[in-house]
């Protein structure tokens, strides 16, 4: 009989691959399941082809803003079937890697729809397989919305392959996904309606963030409607019709539904297996991963923790270091999660925002808006914010927040100085760059 795996990990994506490959490189028997395209959701439905979109987005501005500074720029269209096929070239070429880097790191891959049967068993293609460990690594999937006309639409997670760029769209959402989405399809020249049921976009992020990024995605001609909710979508006018709660209808070619992902728990058999789920079906685990089933571990989105790809990559290095290396490192800080949206214009943001920092802190907060050079001769009157949130009583910087053009590029190097637990005095003896946006975040006085 074939030896048992030491770990068997169900799900491809980033979480997955990097425990399966670091326990293999401790020496540990591994193997692997992925029922689609290694690299998961951050590969093929999220961080890199949204990236791609994005870079899109800002060659169309550019194309535009060229002219202030001396470029006569022709009118210009634009191929949206030509750009997705690039972006599936490229996503279909990261897959590729992953799987060498697992050949390479001695996984033995499977590939099909995983399920465990018993303890330490789990069934793939109809072979059953023994493991003394198994990790569930199978991510998440777009939520859809549960009214009449639900099944309507598309998804993120169909939104990258989608064959033409409609002319209008109604978006449905005020997180990243759905903000990101709109400006790109008004930046390659869509028309564009938000819907979303908070006061302002990005709810989740620092007050003056969210307001300030809600107003410049106004200024760029997305129509919001703000405090409402979708009461029923359904077939009609330009293609979807969308009604909303005070009876008001929008028409587009297509509606995207982006309202948050919800974990891929379903048919893994983890009930079962004693396998204890949230609420939202998510796998309840410990700061090791591990579950109510022992010999079950669990990170990534599945755990509907922080659902982001580097925190995933974190989680799978610690349980392959905790679980396989017979070390100890230090637990997952979820505290100091750097986060960026790309916006248009974007967000950076690393640390506390006022709000929460003011529920446990005597808080200072130096804030300043300005122009950026950049748009001295574009004609756009976009501004730029710069945040620090303060420990009035230590001088500790709790949080940083940028609202500017490569705000994300910003701000991680400013992570770095949080996590060592810089103080506003040392931001303050910095010398800056100038003329750069990134300056600000050291010269702030007021």
């Amino acid at each position: 009989m074939t030896e048992p795996y030491d770990l068997f990990v169900i799900g491809g994506g980033s979480g997955g691959v990097r425990a399966a490959r670091f326990a293999a490189s401790f020496g540990a028997r591994v193997g692997i399941a992925e029922r689609s395209a290694f690299g998961g959701t951050c590969v093929h439905r999220g961080c890199v082809p949204k990236k791609l979109l994005v870079h899109a987005a800002e060659y169309a501005d550019a194309f535009h803003e060229a002219r202030g500074y001396g470029f006569a720029v022709p009118e210009v269209g634009h191929d949206w079937a030509a750009l997705v096929a690039a972006n599936v070239r490229e996503t279909d070429r990261l897959g590729g890697l992953y799987r060498a880097m697992l050949e390479k790191a001695g996984v033995e891959i499977h590939e099909g729809d995983a399920t465990i049967v018993g303890p330490g068993r789990v069934e793939v293609g109809g072979a059953q397989l023994e493991a003394r460990k198994v990790l569930i690594a199978t991510g998440s999937h777009a939520a859809r919305l549960a009214v009449p006309g639900g099944e309507l639409g598309m998804t993120s997670d169909e939104a990258f392959r989608r064959g033409t760029l409609p002319r209008s769209i109604v978006v449905v959402g005020g997180g990243y996904i759905a903000v990101e989405f709109a400006g790109v399809y008004r930046a390659l020249g869509a028309e564009v309606h938000l819907v979303h049921r908070g006061p302002t976009l990005l709810d989740r992020f620092d007050d003056d963030v969210a307001a300030h990024v809600t107003a410049a995605i106004a200024a760029r001609g997305i129509t919001l409607h703000l405090g409402r909710t979708v009461a029923s979508i359904a077939r009609g006018g330009a293609g979807l019709v969308v009604t909303l709660d005070d009876g008001r209808t929008l028409e587009g070619e297509d509606v995207l539904q982006a309202t948050g992902r919800l974990p891929n728990t379903r048919g893994l058999g983890l009930e079962a297996a004693g396998v204890a789920l949230s609420a939202r079906g998510a796998v309840v685990v410990d700061e090791e991963f591990v579950s109510s089933a022992p010999w079950v571990l669990a990170v990534g989105d599945v755990i509907d923790r922080a659902q982001l790809t580097p925190v995933a990559l974190a989680e799978g290095m610690y349980v392959a270091r905790r679980h396989f290396g017979g070390l100890t490192p230090p637990h997952v800080d979820y505290a100091l999660i750097p986060t960026a949206v790309f916006s248009r214009p974007s967000i950076g943001t690393v640390g506390l925002t006022e709000r929460e920092a003011k529920l446990r802190h005597e808080v200072r907060v130096f804030r300043g808006t300005f122009r950026p050079l950049q748009h001295a001769h574009t004609g756009r009157a976009e501004r730029a914010l710069v945040k620090l949130v303060v420990d009035a009583v230590t001088d500790r910087v709790l949080g940083v927040h940028v609202v500017s053009d490569h705000a994300g590029e910003i701000v991680q190097g400013f992570a770095v100085a949080l996590q060592c637990g810089a103080t506003k005095a040392q931001f303050d003896a910095t010398i800056g760059i100038h003329p750069t946006a990134a300056e600000e975040l050291v010269t702030l006085r007021s």
